[in-house]
């Protein structure tokens, strides 16, 4: 068993076979022990429903047997970290993309058909969902990422390129699929002018806690849960992101100190958003810290256990 002075990675191990479900579980295996990929997509593929989007609370805070977009970008993100987002499983998850997008070419964070089926009270479902840079930037940005071309993704950038552009009063999860999108679009020039601007505005709204000692000086953003701060290190999750140029060497340095300070006594981390089921919180810790575990490895932050 994996004590409190084991080995962060010891411990979260110890962890993620407690606590975790199979598809985490083959991830960690994956990432930290020398696992093959094809169990992790295997994994996934409980989740894929026939119209070629996600469910099956993939994304713990929707539940029920309905695709959302915000599934399939969970199973994006998935695929890519296993070196498999190309070929036919692209294709097979774009045709749905083109499915369920708006007018606009882009996506709604959630379709109506989840109505009737349990989900978080923060994502509400309406009947006329509008595309949402939310839940279009992060999957954009992965499709260009990964050199997956496919006519859907050309609305999809151009109503991403406009929703950047017209940010202003912004919060951090929406900077966040601002920066995601940007970190993977082709025109590199026009990314790097776009992150600047964001920087800029991520500084002046205070949008990033600088100093983790100080945080309860940080404003929240309106509808998050008590203390659901952003740090340097939730924008900048590795060292070749754009919006790693937001920060000075210091303030990432403690924004990673406190990331890894945060694993808790049994290995895990917390979830720090609203909490509505008791299930979803179960289920998202592991995800949370798989999420550390690859920053603090992206910065070298994670030696061999």
């Amino acid at each position: 068993m994996a004590g409190t002075g084991a080995h962060p990675l010891v411990r979260a191990e110890h962890f993620i076979w407690l606590t975790a479900r199979v598809l985490e579980q083959r991830r960690f295996a994956h990432r930290f022990l020398d696992g093959a990929p094809g169990p992790v997509e295997t994994a996934l593929a409980a989740y894929r429903n026939e119209d070629g989007g996600y469910a099956h609370a993939l994304e713990p805070d929707l539940r029920g047997p309905v695709s959302q977009p915000l599934h399939t970008a969970h199973a994006l993100a998935v695929l890519d970290s296993i070196g498999r987002c190309d070929g036919l499983r692209a294709e097979r998850i774009c045709r749905y993309l083109s499915d369920v997008s708006t007018k606009e070419g882009a996506l709604p964070a959630l379709l109506p058909s989840q109505r009737g089926y349990p989900a978080a009270p923060f994502v509400p479902v309406v009947d006329d969902p509008p595309a949402e840079l939310l839940a279009t930037g992060p999957i954009v940005g992965l499709l260009h990422r990964n050199e997956v071309w496919h006519a859907w993704l050309f609305r999809a950038t151009d109503f991403c390129w406009s929703a950047v552009d017209a940010l202003e009063q912004s919060h951090p999860y929406e900077i966040e699929a601002a920066i995601a999108f940007l970190d993977g679009v082709p025109d590199r020039a026009r990314a790097e002018r776009a992150a600047d601007r964001l920087g800029r505005l991520v500084r002046g709204q205070r949008l990033a806690v600088l100093n983790p000692a100080r945080r309860a000086e940080y404003p929240v953003a309106p509808g998050y849960a008590p203390g659901e701060h952003h740090f340097p290190h939730d924008y900048a999750r590795t060292p070749g992101s754009l919006a790693r140029r937001w920060f000075t060497d210091e303030e990432l340095e403690r924004s990673l100190d406190h990331l890894a300070a945060e694993q808790r006594e049994d290995g895990g981390w917390p979830v720090n958003w609203r909490q509505w089921a008791p299930g979803t919180a179960l289920e998202g810790r592991p995800l949370v810290t798989l999420r550390a575990l690859e920053t603090l490895q992206a910065y070298g932050r994670l030696p061999a256990a």
